[in-house]
């Protein structure tokens, strides 16, 4: 028993750092816990004298299932009804997940990347991981690796911001916009938005939801004004203002109880990129995470 609750601890002191990186290589907290999970079966069967040391020997394992699980998640996002957005991922959660640098929009370029330079991005440059170790992991000769994140990191340079939004100023934006786009205020959405300003939603085909991007100011503040001339200025409760990825945001519940997040890139004061996520498959740990703060009336669907 002893044994047993050694091989346990050592696993749980590391759960957290694992976790993080299959849910940055996948997008999806489900499906990294999954992977975490089968990564704690092969542990426990390994044999302790392939171990050298038991942090790069759980990171690789974790790795190499992320990247098999890749193959089978692209052919589904293929067919994924609308945009697709990573499962949002909300700092109230008190697992260390997102306890690194990647935003939300970073996730975003992350995707343009094939598994390969996503995984020696991850692991070197954001995990810190020894280029050494992560050609181990891969398989792959040093060169070869360090070629990948080169041009991973080329990839996703313009998504990275040049001035991160201080909390305080992007917890006053995501108020603001909250009440300019519920009460239609197209003043008000004018001087939050930036010209070149996109919304991005996410309803996975179970939510309406928007099938494409609505990009540019114009066309957000017509947006905003037609629903509110539809549903007038009420049609939208905010239940919590958070952090999303490392942006400002919040949960709301919209007209027929939607549970919905919405997150907001900013730039040098202006928000030019909103995601919404209201695919309910998507919003179970946030419903979760938030459940002893918001009224007992709320659903998921």
């Amino acid at each position: 028993m002893r044994k047993v609750d050694d091989i346990t601890a050592i696993f749980e002191t590391h759960r957290a750092r694992l976790l993080r990186i299959a849910y940055r290589m996948l997008g999806s907290r489900s499906e990294a816990e999954d992977v975490v999970q089968n990564a704690w079966l092969r542990w426990v069967g390994a044999d302790r004298d392939d171990v050298a040391a038991p942090y790069p020997f759980l990171a690789r394992i974790v790795t190499r299932l992320c990247l098999d699980e890749m193959k089978s998640a692209r052919v589904r996002r293929e067919n994924y009804v609308g945009a697709w957005l990573p499962e949002p991922l909300v700092e109230t959660e008190k697992d260390g997940v997102g306890e690194d640098d990647l935003t939300l929009t970073l996730m975003m370029a992350l995707e343009r990347l094939s598994p390969l330079e996503r995984a020696a991005f991850l692991l070197h440059d954001v995990f810190g991981v020894p280029l050494g170790e992560v050609a181990d992991t891969l398989d792959r000769e040093a060169a070869a690796v360090r070629q990948l994140a080169v041009r991973a990191r080329r990839n996703v340079q313009a998504a990275r911001p040049r001035f991160p939004v201080e909390r305080e100023e992007g917890e006053r934006i995501a108020r603001a916009f909250f009440a300019a786009s519920t009460s239609g205020d197209t003043a008000m959405l004018r001087t939050l938005l930036a010209e070149n300003a996109v919304l991005r939603s996410d309803g996975g085909g179970k939510v309406l939801a928007f099938i494409n991007p609505i990009m540019g100011l114009d066309r957000l503040l017509r947006l905003y004004e037609a629903v509110r001339r539809k549903w007038g200025g009420s049609w939208a409760q905010l239940l919590e203002p958070i952090w999303i990825d490392g942006l400002p945001g919040y949960v709301s519940r919209e007209r027929g109880d939607v549970l919905q997040t919405t997150a907001l890139a900013i730039e040098d004061g202006r928000i030019t990129a909103i995601y919404i996520t209201r695919n309910p498959d998507k919003l179970r740990h946030v419903a979760q995470a938030l459940a002893a703060e918001l009224d007992p009336g709320y659903r998921t669907q």
